[in-house]
């Protein structure tokens, strides 16, 4: 629930600031489910350019980065969480599998252990999200007599979907997962690395500020709601 109001979010806040709709999505998906890697993910479904990328990429991480330190502090000593639901809240609200592993570990061994749990269920969610951006943005294409808005499966996805069955089969050895995962990391990195060389001063200027505050509006959302729903149910 707190992806879908998330994601949802980044398109009201692109209205009420007059901001292109579909940069602030790629936005809210980083922030919603695994940041870099979501962005990466979906940015051709979705139809951005690589500065927006680059820009969406920056604003992710640098939010995720000041949440690795404030969030802690949020649940501990400002909601008074204990350490298990200061976990939740991390898990259900900062956007790289890193920060949250850094953040929870910080507060303790049942955060870490719950925040890591919690966010490896948002990352899951990727793939389903993948189909639905497909199926919106090929109808939307649809509508206006474009072919070319006809999305059809990228072949990340497959390969996703395929090699996300290795682990669960254990069709390789954990060693050489390990191994494969570091690879994918530096991989990732690179890629990240070849967008943030195409972004221009000029659209730092232009769209950057913007972009940070619908980023930051939209991860004060992700707390709020986070928050409030633990109080509801948990405490």
């Amino acid at each position: 629930m707190a992806m879908a109001v998330t994601i949802s979010s980044s398109v009201l806040f692109a209205k009420m600031f007059g901001f292109d709709r579909k940069f602030a999505l790629l936005i809210g998906i980083g922030n919603g489910i695994c940041g870099s890697s979501a962005i990466a993910a979906t940015k051709d479904i979705i139809g951005v350019d690589e500065e927006e990328v680059g820009l969406s990429v920056a604003v992710i991480n640098f939010l995720g980065t000041i949440g690795i330190f404030v969030l802690p502090l949020i649940g501990t000593v400002l909601l008074k969480f204990s350490e298990v639901n200061t976990g939740l809240l991390i898990g259900n609200t900062l956007q790289a599998v890193g920060q949250v592993v850094a953040s929870g570990f910080s507060v303790g061994e049942s955060a870490g252990q719950t925040a890591t749990i919690v966010k490896m269920t948002r990352v899951l969610m990727l793939t389903p999200v993948v189909f639905i951006l497909i199926a919106l943005f090929s109808r939307e294409g649809s509508r206006r007599g474009f072919n070319k808005g006809r999305k059809t499966v990228p072949l990340f996805v497959v390969g996703f979907v395929l090699f996300s069955l290795v682990p669960t089969f254990n069709l390789l050895s954990e060693n050489l997962i390990h191994v494969i995962s570091r690879i994918s990391h530096y991989a990732l990195v690179v890629a990240m690395a070849g967008i943030g060389l195409r972004i221009k001063f000029s659209s730092i200027m232009r769209d950057g500020r913007t972009a940070l505050l619908i980023g930051s509006l939209i991860f004060l959302l992700q707390i709020v709601f986070s928050s409030t729903m633990i109080f509801a149910l948990l405490v």
